[in-house]
């Protein structure tokens, strides 16, 4: 079986190994454009030796932006921002895709421009908070998508996707997972509908199936992604027919073909699930493994037993911007500053030292 540092092909994109820096929130655009900045564009080259990057969420619409200061993908400023970290990335030989993360009901109006509100599946709202400009303040009561403006969430992403082609991305991952608005039609504690888009399994697995065709149609299947948290509770999340919903799903998706499934797995006792999908996906599997604490080297032996084609870390791709290396030479590792991981400048974002 092959190591995590043997190159592997992403359905046509030659990956200079099977280490994946996941999808992490930083919160560090530009706060009135929400484009990246050159800072977005130095932190992400830095961490160019992984065998392929997934950028933080971004928003594929205006009103689907969660959090403060996170980057779209919808205008041509954007565009042209976002090119300018593809290109410092692709200068170091490294992989990049974009994800595309519509928040759904998980956000706040004072986070959008003008009268857009957090939307969702029904107008149930998540409990807990969502941090602010203001600090933080309860999340909303969202309003409920009808049928035609589904219908625009789906080109919506469909959009971003094609913008982010444009911009120079490899390809996208869209964000299925962590309670955002594709897992909150997923869910049947969100999804209270009773329309061709909620109900039984077969209609709540509908946004996501069309989101992934109108995807792979616009971009190409070789360029598509998908990430999913199977029972995962995050941002207030309840499903109550996991496997059903995943097996479903991945049934529904594949002939549309796409280049990987990324699995956000929530905890150990869910692996018999993982491996339930690794075996129903056809595509590369990227695993984001359920262990103790942050993914460690530990998890690179699930690329040799043959559970996951790549291994996604999180937390310590972002303290240390030479993971790989680092990985291969057993350490040692930077410790996280907790206290930077979200907004401000190069304190704990672009600081962190190479071996």
């Amino acid at each position: 079986m092959p190591t995590a540092f043997d190159p592997v092909d992403l359905a046509g994109t030659r990956l200079a190994n099977r280490i994946a820096m996941a999808p992490m929130t930083r919160s560090r655009a530009d706060g009135a454009t929400r484009t990246p900045t050159p800072l977005v564009a130095e932190y992400y080259a830095q961490r160019a030796s992984a065998g392929l990057i997934v950028t933080e969420g971004v928003q594929p619409v205006p009103g689907g932006q969660g959090y403060p200061d996170t980057p779209g993908l919808h205008s041509r400023e954007q565009i042209a921002a976002w090119r300018e970290v593809t290109d410092a990335v692709h200068a170091r030989g490294g992989r990049i895709f974009a994800q595309l993360m519509h928040a759904g009901r998980i956000g706040h109006p004072d986070l959008l421009d003008g009268d857009l509100h957090p939307v969702g599946p029904s107008p149930v709202a998540a409990a807990g908070q969502v941090f602010t400009h203001e600090g933080p303040k309860d999340f909303v009561t969202p309003r409920a998508l009808t049928g035609a403006q589904v219908r625009e969430a789906i080109d919506g992403f469909a959009a971003a996707a094609r913008n982010a082609v444009e911009a120079g991305f490899d390809g996208v991952e869209i964000h299925g997972a962590n309670g955002y608005l594709i897992q909150q039609f997923l869910a049947s504690g969100s999804n209270h509908r009773t329309d061709e888009w909620g109900g039984p399994v077969e209609h709540r697995i509908r946004f996501a199936t069309e989101v992934v065709k109108a995807v792979a149609a616009e971009i190409g299947p070789e360029r598509t992604g998908l990430r999913v948290s199977p029972a995962g509770t995050v941002n207030d999340i309840a499903e109550t027919d996991t496997e059903e919903i995943y097996q479903a799903l991945l049934a529904a998706i594949e002939p549309a073909g796409i280049a990987y499934l990324h699995v956000l797995e929530t905890g150990p006792e869910r692996r018999p699930l993982t491996l339930d999908l690794r075996k129903r996906f056809a595509g590369a599997f990227v695993l984001n493994p359920a262990t103790e604490g942050p993914t460690g080297a530990e998890s690179l032996a699930l690329v040799e037993d043959g559970t996951a084609d790549l291994i996604a870390f999180g937390r310590l791709f972002i303290a240390n911007p030479d993971l790989p290396a680092r990985l291969r030479a057993g350490g040692p590792y930077n410790p996280l500053d907790e206290t930077t991981m979200y907004g401000g400048d190069h304190r704990g974002y672009t600081d962190y030292p190479a071996l």
